[in-house]
C-alpha cells in the first residue's frame, strides 16, 4: 500500500513536470516550403537531398491575442507588446521611452532582449529589394510595420528594431553597438549607438512586458555528449561537427548522424534558427570572455585564424530578388560576424552605417585594429558574436575575397553543424 503511494506519488509530479509549461518556449519560425540551392522544391523524403530543413520541422507555431487596446499577447511566451510602430529614435531614448510607455494602461513596460524580439520573427518573410517584392519577416496582421521611406533616400530595410541587448564587444572599429533585428530583411545585427561625427543611430522600439524567465537557458550536462535546456525542452549535441560543409552536405551529415545513433539517439536534426539562436550567451564574446557567445559547456571548434565557425541553421533565408530566392541560408555567428572594410572616404562598403536616417549620413570610423588585411580592405567585427545573417547555400568562397553586402560580410559556405533534437511541436 505504501510503495504504491509512493509510486502514485512519483509518477504524479513527474506528470506534473511534463505538463508545466516551459518558461523559454522557442517558436517556430513559421517556414513551411522547402527548398533545395536555388528555388522552392517538393518536400524531400528520407535519404532524398535537402531531406530535414525547417519546414520538415514544423516546431511551436505562433499563437497571437490581439487585446483591443494596442497591446498583442503571445500565448505562447507569455510577453505582451505594444501593437504601435511608433517613431525612430536613439537608442537612449528608447530606452528611456519605456518608463513612459502607458500602452494598454500599464506601467511596467521594457526594452526588450534580443532573445524577447527575436521570438517574433517569421521566416516566410523574403526581402526583393523593393516593397511590391517583400513581405515583412514579421505578422502584419497583428504587429504594425512599416519600411523604409525611400522617397527620403533611404532604403527599404533601414526601418530594424533596437533591442535591449548590448553587445560586449565593439564593431567596425570600436563602436559601443546594440544588437537589434530587422524584420525587412531577416537578420540580428550589431548596431552602432553613434557615429564617427556624433550623429546617433536612429532606429524603432517596440516595447514588451511579462515573463521575465524568456531568453534565460538553464543547461545540464548529461554526461553523454549531450546537453538539455531545460528552459526550452531541447537536447543539444556538446561537440559541432569539427569541419564546415555547405547547407546541402549540412543536412546529410546529420541523417548520417542518425543512422549511427549518435549518442544514443536517431532523431537529431540540424536546428532552425530560432532553436540555435536560442543557446546564444549574449554576455559573452571574444573581446570579452575570449571565447565566443556560447555557455563554455558546448565545445567549438577554433579556426586556424583565430575566428569561430559560423554555425548553419535548417531556415532558408529569402532574401534577393524574387526568382532567386531559395540559394541563401541563415547560419549563427557565435564569433565575431566579420567583414571586410574600407577606410572611410575610400568608397567602400562602409560608405554608409547601418540603422542611419539618410544615404550620406556618414560611416563608421576605419577599423583601428584589423586581425587582417587585402589591400585597402580590413577585417573587422562589423555586426557582433550573436549576430544571424546567412551565406550561399554552395559554392566557393573565393568568389568573394571582400565579402558581400554594405559591410563587406565574409561568406564561408562551409559553415560548422551542432545538432539538436526534442522540443515541442504543435
Amino acid at each position: 500500500m505504501k510503495r504504491s503511494l509512493i509510486f502514485f506519488t512519483l509518477s504524479a509530479c513527474s506528470a506534473f513536470a511534463a505538463a508545466r509549461p516551459l518558461p523559454y518556449p522557442v517558436i517556430g519560425t513559421g517556414q513551411d516550403r522547402c527548398y533545395d540551392n536555388r528555388s522552392e522544391i517538393a518536400a524531400p523524403k528520407p535519404g532524398q537531398p535537402f531531406y530535414g530543413q525547417d519546414a520538415q520541422h514544423q516546431g511551436v507555431k505562433p499563437d497571437y491575442k490581439d487585446n483591443g487596446n494596442g497591446t498583442i499577447t503571445d500565448l505562447n511566451t507569455g510577453l505582451t507588446w505594444v501593437k504601435a510602430r511608433g517613431e525612430k529614435m536613439t537608442w537612449d531614448d528608447a530606452v528611456a521611452g519605456a518608463a513612459k510607455c502607458r500602452a494598454g494602461g500599464f506601467s511596467d513596460w521594457r526594452m526588450p532582449a534580443i532573445k524577447e524580439l527575436y521570438s517574433l520573427i517569421n521566416f516566410n518573410g523574403g526581402c526583393g529589394g523593393t516593397e511590391a517584392n517583400s513581405r515583412p519577416y514579421l505578422d502584419t496582421k497583428h504587429f504594425d510595420f512599416v519600411y523604409g521611406d525611400t522617397s527620403k533616400g533611404v532604403r527599404i530595410i533601414d526601418c530594424q528594431d533596437w533591442s535591449a541587448t548590448q553587445y560586449t564587444g565593439k564593431t567596425m572599429g570600436g563602436n559601443a553597438t546594440v544588437f537589434g533585428v530587422n524584420f525587412a530583411d531577416g537578420r540580428i545585427k550589431g548596431y552602432p549607438k553613434a557615429f564617427p561625427n556624433g550623429r546617433s543611430a536612429r532606429m524603432y522600439a517596440r516595447y514588451v512586458r511579462g515573463n521575465p524567465a524568456y531568453g534565460k537557458n538553464d543547461f545540464h550536462d548529461n554526461g553523454d555528449g549531450t546537453l538539455t535546456d531545460r528552459a526550452t525542452g531541447l537536447m543539444w549535441q556538446k561537440a559541432d561537427s569539427g569541419k564546415g560543409l555547405n547547407w546541402e552536405e549540412a543536412l546529410a551529415w546529420v541523417q548520417v548522424k542518425n543512422r549511427e545513433k549518435y549518442l544514443g539517439h536517431n532523431d537529431w536534426r540540424l536546428p532552425d534558427t530560432k532553436e540555435l539562436q536560442s543557446i546564444v550567451d549574449y554576455t559573452r564574446s571574444p573581446t570579452a570572455t575570449q571565447s565566443p557567445a556560447i555557455s563554455p559547456l558546448f565545445q567549438v571548434t577554433q579556426l586556424s585564424d583565430g575566428e569561430y565557425p559560423f554555425f548553419w541553421t535548417s531556415t532558408t533565408h529569402l532574401d534577393g530578388p524574387p526568382d532567386r530566392q531559395g540559394g541563401a541560408a541563415i547560419y549563427i555567428a557565435f564569433g565575431r560576424a566579420t567583414g571586410w572594410m574600407q577606410p572611410h572616404g575610400n568608397g567602400g562598403p562602409n560608405a554608409r552605417g547601418p540603422g542611419m536616417d539618410g544615404p550620406h549620413s556618414g560611416g563608421p570610423e576605419p577599423d583601428r585594429q584589423p586581425t587582417g588585411s587585402a589591400g585597402s580592405y580590413r577585417l573587422t567585427d562589423v555586426h557582433g558574436a550573436g549576430a544571424q545573417r546567412s551565406d550561399p547555400k554552395a559554392g566557393d568562397p573565393k568568389n568573394f575575397p571582400h565579402g558581400r553586402g554594405p559591410q563587406g560580410d565574409v561568406i564561408r559556405i562551409y559553415n560548422f553543424v551542432r545538432c539538436v533534437r526534442g522540443g515541442d511541436a504543435r
